[in-house]
């Protein structure tokens, strides 16, 4: 998996950035758009076969991650694929914008929150039982209109020389005590950070998360600019601890085996979120047969078992059948909370919230 391995902020250096997210820009304006979805907007037509041979996909995952599967899609199917690949966020916020003119036929989207913000549009058709059936009703949209294909857990990443896993808390809450003052670090402008928020919120009420947040500042919790960076720091020893997403350490661990840092899930918290990367075939689609095999293509055992084994930085495979790499604690082990992944497309209020608490400029 491509990651990014920018630059991070020197050590120590305890700022709040002003915000620059074009992603959060481009979401929020989705969310807005989905808003004003007419009863014109919802009307699904009939899936059906189609003469066209060229999907057109726009991908918000990475392409020197998934472009190889599409290769592979073509040589099965005999059905090519054109990619669009760009930011999650823009991209759904562009399909939401050329509405039934846009040329999407299937949406490969990084997050929940930009899935659910095209269902709230109206933009998905229902996807057919075989398709959906497979994966946890925890990984899919509630009314079918989108299916998670891979899925990502948070964790706390630690500095195994500077602290015991023992001594590493199970929950995010206990992060807010006192004795880890200054040993903390997050990003505050990445994405999953915020789609995490949200999920706090939706779990567990603002005034819990806006309280949590308060108090990871007030133990002075250190801002990176990305999580590759969140991780480099705390493997420089600039952090100890650090929110991030379970995948990052494997891909620094291929580049160098002595990697001093290790991942603590966090089983029945809200902590230990899986979000997921997922597809939806666009309403205005004329190729949604085509579409939809690209789905199946994309949950089959084959390519479950792929994204599990066959990269450098293994993600979770959501086709119930399939198990995770050996290194990762199963699903069930986490336990994750049960949260409607569609309604993290609320992305305003939490925005709102960093800001007002000091968590962004």
């Amino acid at each position: 998996m491509a990651l990014d391995h920018s630059a991070v902020r020197p050590a120590g250096k305890r700022t709040r950035r002003r915000l620059a997210n074009t992603a959060a820009v481009a979401l929020l304006a989705l969310t807005s758009l989905s808003a004003c979805a007419t009863a014109d907007d919802t009307t699904t037509p009939p899936v059906g076969p189609s003469d066209e041979i060229t999907l057109t996909v726009y991908s918000g995952r990475n392409e020197n991650l998934v472009g190889e599967l599409f290769e592979r899609f073509t040589a099965a199917t005999g059905i090519a694929v054109d990619v669009r690949y760009g930011n999650t966020a823009e991209l759904a916020a562009l399909i939401a914008e050329e509405g039934a003119n846009t040329p999407a036929d299937l949406f490969y989207a990084q997050d929940a929150g930009a899935l659910g913000a095209l269902e709230m549009a109206g933009r998905f058709i229902a996807l057919p039982g075989d398709i959906i059936e497979p994966v946890d009703s925890r990984f899919r949209s509630r009314t079918d209109a989108w299916v998670g294909i891979n899925g990502r857990a948070r964790v706390i990443a630690y500095n195994h020389t500077l602290i015991d896993e023992a001594d590493v808390p199970t929950s995010i809450f206990d992060l807010t005590d006192p004795k880890y003052r200054g040993q903390l670090a997050w990003s505050s402008q990445n994405a999953s950070f915020q789609a995490f928020v949200t999920a706090l919120r939706i779990s567990e009420g603002d005034d819990v998360a806006r309280t949590w947040l308060e108090g990871m500042i007030a133990n002075d919790v250190i801002d990176f600019e990305n999580n590759s960076g969140l991780l480099d720091g705390i493997a420089r020893g600039e952090a100890v601890l650090g929110l991030t997403n379970h995948y990052y350490l494997y891909r620094a661990l291929t580049e160098d085996p002595n990697f001093p840092v290790a991942n603590k899930y966090l089983p029945n918290d809200i902590g230990g979120l899986v979000n997921v990367a997922g597809v939806g075939v666009l309403r205005d689609s004329t190729k949604q047969a085509a579409a939809l095999e690209l789905a199946r293509f994309l949950l089959s055992d084959e390519i479950q078992t792929w994204f599990a084994n066959e990269t450098d930085a293994p993600e979770y495979p959501l086709r119930s059948s399939v198990a995770p790499a050996a290194q990762l604690p199963t699903i069930d082990a986490i336990n994750p909370p049960n949260v409607d992944l569609t309604r993290i497309a609320d992305l305003q209020g939490t925005l709102e919230m960093l800001r007002a608490v000091g968590a962004l400029g």
